[in-house]
């Protein structure tokens, strides 16, 4: 393995993660098959697994047919071993999903909003759920704020979470390992993902939600924070000499509904053509509650008299909830399988 010159902890850490991984990729291995893959010794692979099917993480699923010595035992992980809870904060309500190491729903539902409270209300909801479902071991937190390993730097309108750790603040609390993250940066992940689209593509998700604008941005496959984890603030931006991206987006008082859509579209084809003029995405993805696909040929045509049309990226719109969901759940899995 590439990191055998690390902590012999890191290295039991690895290997672990790497047999984990392996399982839940195909659908059985036997302890050979394993050793060739990974490139760990046979008696360190039989180590770890005879642990392993000892806690019951594996399972034993059959006997190959013998070649003329010994037949070799199959094992399978069991998905059931650990669960996730994934769950997002917003404004009206808190969406969660709980899953196995497969990914495979147990459960998912709305309960009553916690930004608003402290983070007590938010520990007392992590906990009823995990005592409905005590082999949660991993929990991902989805917070619209600005995150930095698990601290909140950034998340107006709701100065209680302000500079808190919430990681540390949980997992001081409750009997699981936490991952927080920014919506969007949880979104787009998500979107790759269920969309299966390339490793080395550049996504863009723009959403303007409960708690005003932001995007997440992949930029050949890879998550981009920033260096101060602000990268896809986007309501920031001064679109106009008057009003930066948010304010465009708010415009209402005595204008019709008209001129307030035409001003939408265009602050979001200025956006738009931003993103492309310093990114070229492939995609830009849309909330599929916020945008229509008159409205998403609309933007396409403003965004063309801002740029070359060759240039312009496939503008499409998705299920943003179920997008965050599955990025979290993903964020939530990775967690798992390297405890």
């Amino acid at each position: 393995m590439s990191d055998l010159t690390t902590h012999p902890k890191e290295i039991q850490k690895a290997i672990l993660r790497d047999i984990r991984l392996r399982l839940l990729e195909v659908e059985s291995a036997t302890k050979a098959e394993l050793m060739e893959k990974l490139g760990v010794s046979f008696p360190t692979i039989s180590k770890f697994m005879s642990q392993m099917e000892k806690d019951e993480e594996i399972i034993l699923a059959g006997m190959d047919e013998s070649s003329g010595g010994r037949r070799a035992k199959r094992y399978t992980y069991n998905p059931e071993y650990k669960l996730g809870l994934a769950i997002f904060l917003e404004k009206m309500e808190t969406h969660y999903t709980i899953f196995n190491c497969k990914g495979e729903i147990k459960e998912q539902g709305i309960t009553s909003s916690v930004l608003t409270e402290d983070l007590d209300g938010l520990t007392n909801q992590v906990g009823d759920i995990i005592s409905r479902y005590p082999k949660i071991r991993s929990a991902s937190i989805g917070v619209p704020g600005v995150v930095d390993h698990g601290r909140i730097l950034y998340i107006p309108g709701y100065e209680q979470f302000q500079n808190v750790d919430v990681k540390s603040y949980l997992e001081e609390k409750l009997p699981v390992s936490v991952v927080v993250e920014n919506d969007m940066n949880a979104a787009v992940l998500g979107y790759q993902y269920t969309k299966r689209r390339q490793e080395q593509s550049s996504l863009i998700y723009l959403y303007f939600g409960q708690n005003g604008p932001g995007s997440g941005i992949l930029i050949n496959g890879e998550l981009v924070r920033g260096s101060t984890f602000f990268s896809g603030e986007v309501s920031f931006i001064p679109l106009y000499d008057d009003r930066n991206f948010q304010q465009a987006m708010s415009l209402g008082g005595e204008l019709s509904q008209e001129l307030i859509q035409s001003q939408k579209v265009d602050a979001i084809s200025r956006l738009v053509a931003a993103y492309t003029a310093i990114v070229n995405p492939h995609t830009i993805i849309f909330c599929q509650d916020e945008v229509s696909g008159d409205m998403l040929s609309q933007i396409a045509a403003r965004t063309a008299t801002y740029i070359p049309v060759e240039n312009l990226p496939e503008l499409t719109a998705s299920d943003w909830t179920q997008d965050y969901l599955f990025g979290l759940q993903t964020l939530g899995i990775r967690n798992m399988v390297s405890q």
